[in-house]
């Protein structure tokens, strides 16, 4: 059957027509994966922000708020420049960053990172985001131990799978029950309720494993006048089995912020890491945002 001209020009026109439908459906789809591959978390963004430091890549800096960025840290300057001072300070190809441990809760983002600039240390991080974008950030750093603890630990080896994300909250009100009663209050009567008998995994770079291990150091250092005191709690984030606790205080006669990182498992803490930042002296901060 041999077709009009009126009717291949329409055949010809709608073929035509389909293809472009499906040309632009298909870039459509395209733009919208390659737009989903884009998409990346708060905590991804944070983990290539810290690594940044190492790898001197500026993508991760456009997840900072380039005109809302507080900062917590008193060594380093406000703002986005303030970042970018401390970035150029590090002498070139020095800098080592490994992300340990990340986590997240809302809008904030907290992780435990093994630094090396201006020397070797270990810190916690915390980022507050807001419409995908940073806002504030607060960290505590303490030079890594050249040694193991008491009982072969550092203070960035054990576990790290997130799990019980069914737990958080009460895996926070359990941790802050233990901080309000055994460091702030000095309820040691109640100790020993918080632990699964003498299993207890223990990071800190001066004190062994195990329940009795902590009593004994503590023990050990009042002995000697020195007294490990909580003053007060100013945050706690979780995300599953992990809680993250910050406060200030005092170790002896220094006046310390610390961070405190806890493993839940089974409605008891099985593992502790931590660092214990000595608080500078206002005068010298370079910022009036305060530690906390």
């Amino acid at each position: 059957m041999k077709l009009s001209t009126l009717t291949q020009a329409s055949i010809i026109a709608f073929t035509l027509v389909q293809g472009n439908a499906i040309q632009a459906q298909n870039k459509k789809d395209n733009k919208s994966k390659k737009s989903q591959k884009m998409e990346i978390s708060n905590k991804q963004k944070v983990v290539a922000l810290l690594k940044s430091i190492e790898t001197g890549d500026a993508t991760p800096v456009s997840y900072i708020n380039p005109t809302n960025y507080k900062q917590h840290n008193t060594a380093v300057a406000d703002g986005l420049a303030g970042f970018g001072a401390l970035l150029q300070q590090i002498p070139t190809n020095t800098a080592k960053v490994k992300t340990i441990r990340a986590f997240e809760e809302g809008d904030y983002v907290f992780t435990h990172t093994d630094y090396n600039f201006f020397g070797p240390k270990i810190g916690f991080d915390i980022f507050k985001f807001e419409n995908g974008q940073i806002v504030e950030h607060w960290d505590n750093l303490q030079e890594t131990p050249v040694t193991a603890n008491p009982s072969g630990h550092s203070m960035i080896d054990g576990a790290t799978a997130i799990k019980d994300l069914d737990k958080t909250a009460a895996n926070k009100n359990l941790v802050t029950e233990f901080v309000n009663d055994i460091l702030v209050n000095g309820k040691m009567e109640k100790l020993a309720g918080y632990f699964n008998g003498d299993d207890y995994i223990q990071h800190n770079p001066n004190i062994p494993d195990q329940l009795s291990g902590l009593g004994a150091t503590l023990g050990a250092l009042a002995k000697q006048d020195v007294f490990l005191k909580y003053d007060k709690i100013h945050r706690v984030l979780g995300e599953g089995n992990f809680v993250l606790v910050v406060s200030e205080g005092h170790f002896g006669t220094d006046h310390n912020s610390f961070y405190d990182l806890f493993r839940i498992e089974n409605g008891k803490i099985a593992e502790h890491w931590d660092v214990i930042e000595k608080m500078t002296n206002k005068a010298d901060w370079k910022n009036n945002n305060g530690k906390f």
